[in-house]
């Protein structure tokens, strides 16, 4: 396990929780996770904390339409998509859309 409570190395890249996602990561705000890309700290992210991943990724593995990541100001869309490279001490935000009417 990663978590803060089991204390990481502060240069590992973090993920960024949303507070209606929180419940599915034992309420951490931030999740530090391995990988030197978007798609394998997302993947470390739905392994260590498997409930968040129905809520992430379609039934065929895909990352859902409404759950945005950012790197940084910028989108990981626009970027590299899955494959942007991430360095030590990067921070993902992760904002699902919000829809509403």
């Amino acid at each position: 396990m990663l978590s803060r409570e089991r204390g990481y190395n502060n240069a590992m890249p973090v993920i960024r929780i949303p507070t209606p996602l929180r419940p599915y990561v034992n309420g951490q705000s931030e999740v530090p996770v391995r990988g030197s890309t978007v798609a394998a700290a997302m993947e470390s992210l739905m392994t260590e904390f498997p409930a968040m991943r129905p809520h992430l990724t379609s039934g065929e593995g895909a990352l859902r339409p409404f759950v945005n990541l950012f790197l940084g100001e910028d989108n990981v869309r626009d970027l590299q998509g899955l494959e942007t490279p991430l360095g030590e001490g990067d921070k993902l935000l992760l904002i699902p859309s919000v829809a509403g009417g």
